[in-house]
Formats: C-alpha cells, sequence, structure tokens
C-alpha cells in the first residue's frame, strides 16, 4: 500500500515541482500515473521512494514512514527509474547479483528468479555481457529485472514500458497485473494512455505538481461521456 499525504517539493526555493499532492494506492489495485512533462511525476516517485526528501507531508510504503524508517520502507519497493543507464560496466549477471545481494535474496531463490526473467524477457544470451553494450531496449529490461528480483510488495515504476520491445511490454503488463491480484500495490507513469486505460484500475492525473483527477476510469468517463482517455486529458489539462 502507498499513501502520500500533503506532499510539496520546491526547487531552488521558487519552482514548486510539487504542490500539496495526496494519493492512495490500495493492496490489489494498479494506478496509473498521468501528467504532461514537468507536472511533477518523476520528483513525486523520487519522493516516494526515498530518493528525494520532500518539504513537507507524508509518504508510507506498507505503513512504514519513509522519513522515520527509510530501509524498512525501502525494502518492500521495487523501483525501476526513468533511465535504463547505469551501472553499466557491469555484465547484467553481475548487477542482478548486486541487487540481490542488497536486499538478502538466497542465492537458491535468485537464480530460480533471474531465471525466470531472463526467459520471460529474452535476457538469457546477454547476462555474460557488459550493460555498456546492450541496447536501450535490453538495458530497460535489465532495470525491470532487477528491480523485481526481491519480489517487493509494492512496484512504482518510472514510465517502465518505454524502449520495451512488444512482447517484453506484454510480459511486464501481464506481471503488473498478476502482482495486483496478488494483494499488492503498483503505481506506474506512463505517457501512453491507451495503456493506462486497458492496464489499471484507477489513475491519477497532475498538472503543475496539482492532482486534477484521481479515480477510476468509470468516474472519469461519466464526467466526459463519448471521449476517449486521450481527449479527456487534453481537455482537463487546457484548463490548468
Amino acid at each position: 500500500m502507498i499513501q502520500i499525504t500533503n506532499i510539496t517539493k520546491t526547487y531552488n526555493g521558487t519552482v514548486r515541482a510539487v504542490d500539496n499532492l495526496n494519493l492512495t494506492v490500495n493492496n490489489g489495485e494498479i494506478v496509473g500515473f498521468i501528467g504532461p512533462n514537468g507536472a511533477g511525476k518523476t520528483t513525486t516517485l523520487k519522493m516516494m521512494t526515498g530518493i528525494l526528501k520532500p518539504d513537507s507531508g507524508t509518504v508510507l510504503i506498507n505503513n512504514f514512514d519513509m522519513q522515520k524508517e527509510p530501509l524498512k520502507a525501502k525494502q518492500v519497493i521495487g523501483y525501476i527509474a526513468d533511465s535504463p543507464d547505469m551501472f553499466l560496466r557491469l555484465k547484467g549477471i553481475e548487477f542482478m547479483n548486486l541487487i540481490s545481494d542488497i536486499y538478502n535474496v538466497p542465492t537458491n531463490i535468485r537464480q530460480e528468479r533471474i531465471k525466470t526473467f531472463a526467459s520471460r524477457f529474452d535476457l538469457a544470451e546477454v547476462l555474460d555481457q557488459p550493460m555498456q553494450s546492450y541496447s536501450h531496449g535490453m538495458r530497460q529490461k535489465m532495470m525491470v529485472a532487477a528491480a523485481l528480483v526481491h519480489d517487493p510488495a509494492v512496484w512504482i515504476l518510472d514510465e517502465p514500458l518505454t524502449g520495451l520491445d512488444p512482447k517484453s511490454a506484454y510480459e511486464l503488463k501481464k506481471m503488473m497485473r498478476e502482482h495486483a491480484d496478488a494483494g499488492n500495490s503498483v503505481l506506474f507513469s506512463t505517457h501512453v494512455l491507451e495503456v493506462a486505460e486497458k492496464l489499471c484500475d484507477k489513475i491519477i492525473f497532475i498538472n503543475h505538481g496539482k492532482t486534477i483527477f484521481y479515480g477510476t476510469l468509470d468516474e472519469l468517463t461519466n464526467r466526459y461521456p463519448d471521449m476517449d482517455l486521450e481527449k479527456i486529458f487534453l481537455e482537463m489539462t487546457a484548463h490548468e
């Protein structure tokens, strides 16, 4: 479960990237986080994961306060950042083992999970190669596998489908649904509104760091009948 309450983040004392934002992602839910470039999505996700500290407000991850119990909160998070270009000098298998070590994943369990991810994302042939030789899409798949190798209860994913081939995108979407159906929480940002429309239980629209809608797709379409999600989004942000 994710609960953020009245979080605010200002840069350089003048630019308010996130403005008194509230959001709850219940167990068993997939929530799509949507907004134009510069709306505050990545800043919000980084505050949720403890990378950035909010100026005010609280972040609870499975009832652990990110400011008061950061290690306990981070242990239950699987986070995919907005860029896969990191740890590139490591081989894929070295990177997977590094993340497994950080989260204390036992050897036999990590081996089985790495094998599963390698199969689902076509990674088996590149695990012994340095990640700097990977394509962008291959690096993205490796970030997905590493983020989930410790079987986290809460998934926080920043544009996770970007760069993935259709098969890998399908596998990740399937895994997200399976994870939520098992009673866990998934929050992901996306610019692909069709994906949000098909996959999410709820969506949150933000603009200028503020919530302009949070609820189910049925609630949204009842407000804007005969419009698809893309048109609704454009309509809502045009008046902000």
